[in-house]
């Protein structure tokens, strides 16, 4: 999980952080930046740093409230890393650390391991996880890219015209990129992503029934503007989540995934790359687009009300064999409430937590942390 705080960039996951910061040192203004790979697990969704005017403190939290007979993985401390006495803690029976378990050293001496592997092979070996997730985020990437980029060449060349034949241009590559992200659903359940299922559930089907139900069921639909700019909306928010990142790759990459992904921000993030304005992006551009793409729904399914009443799409009326019933204009009527009122304010709400937890809170919010 990556924080962003006064230009200052903490990436934690669950064994690891890396820091790099922008300061005055004792040879002027520098950049800063370490790396710690802990003993054991920390809770990276709950770490989090602040930054004041003379220091800069993390609070990191252990997974486990166990004893730890050192802070870093390896036996070796970086020399730069001091003891605060004041704070220390010891352990009632200190035979714990004789008993140590047997450690992986390719997990201890990553980047020792990584050179290795340079050396012998021209390239480090990735997990196959890691390299369906690159291919993955890369083809979203595209498959967005494509999009946005149809829609602006037709917008420039047959300007206002174009609006209305833009389901008829982009319509199929969006229904696949659309389907394609339940993928991100399975994702939690097979352990390559963090979080529950449900979340990316109801976001991934929440546009499917506008996109298939609203849209792709009703023709007249087809050419009204507004689904013009549902798409443009729906497919900026996912390019910020795959924007390319202007900076240039680290020298001493070799491997060609890296070349091929290393920019989108989902792809920064599994190779642990440190972009701190993709990451303000991600949780800022939201601010705008998430009411409008709100609003847009809410009019799409607004002007399917009295084509659903004139077809009887998706009504079911007695009698019929199975003795149900279900009026699909007042499942619209109630779908549109929820969408507005509690729909809009838990969106806006979770995102908005979200951002506070990842960029920091300021300046006037901030907590005196204390070591764990």
């Amino acid at each position: 999980m990556q924080r962003f705080v006064d230009g200052a960039i903490a990436d934690f996951s669950p064994v690891s952080v890396s820091f790099s910061a922008n300061g005055h040192g004792a040879r002027g203004v520098n950049a800063y930046k370490f790396d710690l790979h802990f003993y054991s697990l920390i809770d990276d969704e709950q770490a989090t740093f602040v930054v004041s005017d003379n220091k800069i403190e993390l609070l990191i939290r252990k997974l486990e409230p166990a004893w730890w007979p050192r802070l870093v993985a390896t036996p070796q401390k970086p020399h730069w890393l001091k003891v605060d006495f004041d704070r220390w803690r010891t352990e009632d029976d200190m035979e714990q650390e004789k008993d140590e378990a047997p450690r992986d050293v390719r997990q201890d001496y990553e980047k020792e391991y990584n050179d290795l592997q340079r050396q012998e092979l021209g390239y480090v070996k990735e997990k196959t996880k890691k390299v369906y997730l690159m291919f993955y985020n890369l083809a979203m990437f595209v498959g967005y890219l494509y999009v946005v980029s149809v829609m602006g060449v037709l917008y420039y060349r047959d300007g206002y015209n174009s609006i209305t034949k833009a389901y008829s241009h982009v319509g199929n590559a969006f229904k696949f990129v659309q389907l394609l992200q339940y993928l991100e659903v399975m994702h939690p359940l097979f352990g390559y992503t963090k979080g529950s299922p449900l979340v990316p559930f109801f976001q991934v089907s929440g546009r499917n029934f506008i996109l298939f139900l609203m849209i792709e069921w009703e023709p007249r639909m087809h050419a009204k503007p507004v689904v013009f700019y549902v798409f443009l909306i729906w497919s900026l928010v996912e390019l910020i989540r795959y924007v390319i990142c202007p900076s240039s790759p680290r020298s001493h990459r070799t491997n060609i995934l890296f070349y091929l992904c290393s920019y989108p921000f989902y792809l920064s993030q599994l190779l642990g790359r440190e972009v701190g304005l993709l990451t303000w992006l991600r949780y800022t551009i939201w601010i705008p687009l998430y009411p409008m793409g709100i609003v847009c729904e809410g009019i799409i399914v607004l002007r399917n009300i009295p084509y659903i009443e004139e077809t009887k799409r998706f009504t079911v009326e007695m009698p019929n064999k199975l003795n149900i019933t279900f009026d699909m204009v007042l499942f619209l009527k109630l779908y549109l409430l929820l969408l507005i009122l509690p729909g809009t304010y838990l969106v806006m709400s979770h995102m908005s937590k979200l951002r506070a937890k990842k960029l920091g809170r300021g300046r006037g919010k901030r907590r005196q942390l204390h070591a764990d």
